[in-house]
């Protein structure tokens, strides 16, 4: 079963953005803004929450990047009722993200996004139970 966002009635935020790499910076001050007023004094949660989503979207963009016609890309980010930051990542890009075997070599540029999901997260998965292509990246804090 996938991880599906409970509501908690608030700190609701979602963003709707071309599969452009531009976007990445601007997700990133979005969600640590958005942070940045419902958790002000935690700032440790806020640079991780603003990392692994940066990852995530990041490896969205890339992947709707790859399509004939570049498809958006959807943020979403709630708190649940028990307290845990969830943040939900769509793309409707073919593929399933997985990560690597092995850590990738110190000078690579890429390939650390989903071991850090994997280190840092409480919880994530990659979700594809909606028709056609695409998936949600789901993590929780």
């Amino acid at each position: 079963m996938c991880l599906v966002p409970e509501r908690s009635g608030s700190a609701d935020f979602a963003l709707h953005f071309p599969a452009d790499p531009a976007w990445v910076r601007n997700v990133r001050q979005a969600m640590r803004t958005a942070l940045g007023g419902t958790v002000p004094r935690n700032g440790e949660l806020i640079d991780t929450a603003v990392l692994l989503t940066s990852e995530i979207v990041s490896n969205a963009v890339t992947a709707s990047l790859h399509c004939p016609t570049p498809p958006p890309v959807d943020v979403h980010a709630c708190w649940s009722p028990e307290g845990a930051l969830q943040v939900v990542v769509q793309d409707r890009a073919p593929g399933t993200p997985q990560p690597p075997e092995r850590a990738p070599a110190t000078e690579a540029e890429h390939g650390r996004g989903l071991l850090l999901l994997t280190r840092c997260a409480r919880r994530w998965e990659v979700c594809r139970h909606a028709p056609g292509p695409g998936k949600r990246v789901s993590f929780q804090l």
